[in-house]
């Protein structure tokens, strides 16, 4: 498969993926009880909202049935001959999105990012971005894992995706890419989560994006998310380059 430049890469102009719902567990506040002290509380719901860089969030969690693309001659090679791997390194997540996209889906956030403690900062590295404005939640993950081969990613890539049916194929963004939206509601308040799986060569790119209104309890807009996830899954994929072998 061919690994699209980041300036030819487009929103696909096809309908969005197909929304799920569905109803989940998610330790959200029951109440915001003060306007004033509302940050303390979210920030647990923000970490409960996000999975771990090893295992990308549910609905927002991300890995969608769609079978990808078959590999390209290079990407198939260097996987079967034992040639060096594609990348060596994940890059730095917190420096993969560019501030101002990262000040246009978290406002508010620090737009330095937290990144996420890992075994192996080599081989998987995660930052995420998360901010309260109002009532208005919104949190950002970027994770990267480098693989041993293109073959070994490309089968965590389709695993990833059969888990989570009712996205859709993302054309012109890496190897193959996916993205899915969910809707999810807890004690009647909405979080919409969208997640965007994308693989290039030996490396896997996942971007969760996610959203709650907390004094309305409705979610933000599918296309609002599905969009902000596919554009921060972009810059990360450019990013890739900076683990290049």
């Amino acid at each position: 498969m061919t690994l699209s430049s980041p300036s030819t890469m487009r929103t696909p102009p096809h309908p969005l993926p197909h929304e799920k719902c569905a109803v989940r567990s998610l330790p959200l506040p029951l109440a915001l009880t003060a306007r004033l002290s509302p940050v303390a509380v979210l920030a647990c719901a923000g970490w409960a909202l996000s999975s771990g860089p090893a295992a990308p969030p549910a609905a927002a969690g991300h890995r969608a049935a769609q079978e990808t693309p078959a590999a390209s001659p290079s990407s198939a090679d260097s996987s079967s001959s034992g040639a060096p791997r594609t990348y060596t390194a994940a890059p730095a997540p917190c420096a993969a999105v560019p501030v101002p996209t990262v000040k246009s889906l978290v406002p508010g956030a620090k737009t330095a990012g937290k990144e996420i403690p890992s075994t192996d900062t080599a081989l998987r590295r995660t930052c995420s971005w998360n901010a309260l404005q109002g009532y208005d939640y919104r949190w950002l993950d970027v994770s990267f894992e480098i693989s041993e081969s293109d073959q070994e990613a490309k089968e965590e890539y389709e695993q990833r995706v059969a888990e989570k049916s009712g996205g859709g194929a993302v054309p012109g963004l890496g190897d193959s890419a996916y993205s899915v939206v969910n809707l999810t509601t807890e004690d009647k308040q909405q979080t919409r989560e969208g997640v965007v799986l994308v693989r290039v060569a030996n490396a896997l790119v996942i971007v969760t994006y996610n959203g709650s209104d907390f004094e309305s309890k409705k979610a933000p807009d599918m296309e609002e998310i599905n969009k902000g996830a596919i554009k921060a899954a972009k810059s990360a994929v450019a990013a890739l380059g900076d683990g290049r072998g």
